[in-house]
């Protein structure tokens, strides 16, 4: 019992380390990851004992509960693990969570797909294992048995399909900014090339 308190303290404290937008442990109570992270804690007890139908039932009343963050009750998560925001949330049965790692919105830990996952040895891991203090960003796609290193930056956007080594950066690639002109800039334009036609220089 001692250690689950801790663990729940834990959790209220990394919230309040790493969301500023929450000042006290009373206010994480709140936070929508909060149910989540607790929930799946119970439900992958019960799966490890071999009760997966309850283990799933948790798992499926979680996610109703904050917004889709859908952890499979296999998944291996390990201490002060903060899921940012949690909507849309994705980590996959075989998945492996180091201790305080940053989840953002949008992130996938899964699998590549049943027509590969199909052909792998039975009991084989299927989703990514992450190391220690790696940071996930919005929208990260992690796929497969890959491993990305303690200490890892997987970028917003970034799709990843091999290992990534301890403490490397993985980035999209950032949007172009395209500037348009003003309309008083295209009829400057349009009235030069108007000159230009006029004047024989074409």
């Amino acid at each position: 019992m001692r250690t689950v308190i801790t663990r729940m303290r834990e959790d209220l404290s990394v919230i309040v380390a790493r969301d500023p937008s929450i000042r006290t442990r009373a206010e994480a109570l709140l936070h929508p990851a909060l149910p989540a992270l607790w929930t799946h804690r119970v439900a992958h007890v019960l799966f490890t004992r071999g009760h997966r139908q309850s283990a799933r039932l948790l798992a499926y009343l979680a996610r109703s509960v904050t917004g889709g963050i859908e952890i499979h009750p296999g998944a291996r998560l390990g201490r002060r693990v903060f899921i940012d925001h949690g909507a849309a949330v994705v980590i996959g049965e075989t998945a492996e969570v180091g201790d305080d790692v940053t989840i953002f919105h949008q992130v996938t830990l899964g699998a590549v797909g049943w027509w590969k996952d199909g052909r792998r040895e039975p009991g084989a891991r299927r989703h990514p294992v992450v190391g220690d203090r790696v940071v996930l960003g919005t929208n990260a796609i992690v796929l497969g048995p890959v491993t990305v290193g303690a200490d890892a930056l997987v970028g917003a956007g970034s799709l990843v399909l091999a290992d990534v080594p301890p403490k490397a950066r993985v980035m999209a690639p950032a949007a172009e900014v395209v500037t348009r002109p003003s309309a008083a800039d295209r009829a400057e334009a349009d009235q030069l090339l108007r000159a230009l036609a006029t004047s024989g220089c074409w």
